[in-house]
């Protein structure tokens, strides 16, 4: 199959190294640029790289030049690990040059015209683009992953919402270290303890959902889901893995028993499952009392999978449940990776040997 030339922007860094260990072997994409930092700039990545994925360098990519991160690759698709502070202005030079951007960075999540994206859960929100390219006089676009800790609280709510309503949530999180980047939080900071406190994620965590749960209305626009949500961000010493404690009040009364059904046999579309990445169940709900647990769970569906459990009553509220996900991968990488498969499928980004599935956006 011919593949579509991929660029990582920031591929020396943590998950810049993601997303080529998710890409060498994409049946879809292949990897024709790497960019990094001045320090890497010019040098081979297997030697400028500090590699701290499994194994080694993959070999197809260990002599390949790092390059500057400027707006002239040779690349069909951008995957962005910038960090937060260049990645405004980055990003938006290679939209503005043609290119379609797949950014993990913060700076555009929000932002009216950008899709905030999760295949599952928002599929239609990449309605936006043409209405991005308008606004912004772009010939590219981009296309934002959501904060690693609220996608593992989101998919459980939309199902939720689907089926009865969904009004308020009060959310807990536990946030593991690696969701601070390398070499991340200090040891002594960290171990034996839990910091109550991640700079700016309890907003986040606050109004991410509301446009990833809202609507695209007639006009090109997202109507934010009328939901309120409280949430407290906690740092535990756990490697990989974001868990969620959540009590949400529903649109009507329901029964503990149904809402674990309407749980165990959500599936997503038939579009979403077609996609390469996507895990044969993606939305797993474990009857154990004791589970999910980040250890047992995180890597379910190759990292790409929700696992959910303990769903019971909630004295406050109606409802409350435990999930997780993998911050590092389906909470930043393999989630980048998942939206690019999506708009192939539906045609924005055109594939020379894939059919799209749905009329271009």
């Amino acid at each position: 199959m011919e593949k579509l030339k991929v660029g990582i922007l920031a591929a020396t860094g943590s998950v810049g190294q993601r997303f080529v260990e998710l890409l060498i072997d994409h049946p879809w994409f292949e990897i024709a640029a790497l960019t990094g930092s001045p320090r890497t700039i010019g040098r081979p990545y297997g030697e400028g790289v500090n590699w701290l994925m499994a194994g080694d360098v993959p070999a197809s990519v260990a002599d390949m030049i790092v390059q500057p991160t400027e707006p002239n690759l040779d690349v069909d698709i951008i995957f962005s690990a910038l960090p937060t502070g260049d990645a405004r202005e980055l990003e938006a030079a290679f939209a503005k040059a043609g290119y379609p951007v797949l950014t993990n960075a913060s700076p555009y999540r929000m932002d009216p015209y950008v899709p905030l994206l999760i295949p599952e859960v928002n599929a239609e929100h990449s309605q936006l683009i043409p209405h991005q390219q308008e606004a912004y006089g772009w010939d590219g676009f981009i296309v934002a992953n959501a904060n690693c800790s609220t996608t593992s609280i989101v998919l459980p709510m939309k199902v939720l919402q689907d089926a009865y309503g969904l009004d308020l949530a009060v959310v807990t999180t536990m946030q593991a270290v690696s969701g601070a980047g390398y070499p991340g939080v200090s040891s002594m900071d960290i171990l034996d303890n839990i910091v109550p406190h991640i700079g700016k994620e309890d907003g986040k965590l606050e109004s991410e959902p509301l446009k990833l749960l809202g609507s695209f209305n007639a006009e090109g626009k997202i109507d934010m889901a009328p939901l309120k949500v409280s949430a407290h961000a906690n740092r535990v010493p756990v490697i990989d893995g974001h868990m969620a404690s959540v009590a949400v009040k529903l649109g009507r009364e329901v029964s503990v028993e149904e809402a674990i059904i309407t749980m165990d046999n959500w599936m997503p579309s038939e579009l979403i499952q077609s996609l390469p990445s996507s895990p044969e169940k993606v939305l797993i709900y474990r009857h154990e009392e004791n589970r999910p647990q980040p250890r047992l769970d995180r890597d379910a569906g190759n990292g790409l999978a929700w696992t959910v459990g303990k769903i019971r009553e909630c004295p406050v509220f109606d409802l409350r449940f435990v999930c997780i996900t993998h911050n590092t991968l389906r909470g930043a990488a393999s989630g980048s990776v998942l939206n690019a498969e999506l708009l192939v499928k539906q045609g924005v980004i055109k594939h020379p040997s894939v059919a799209p599935a749905v009329a271009a956006a």
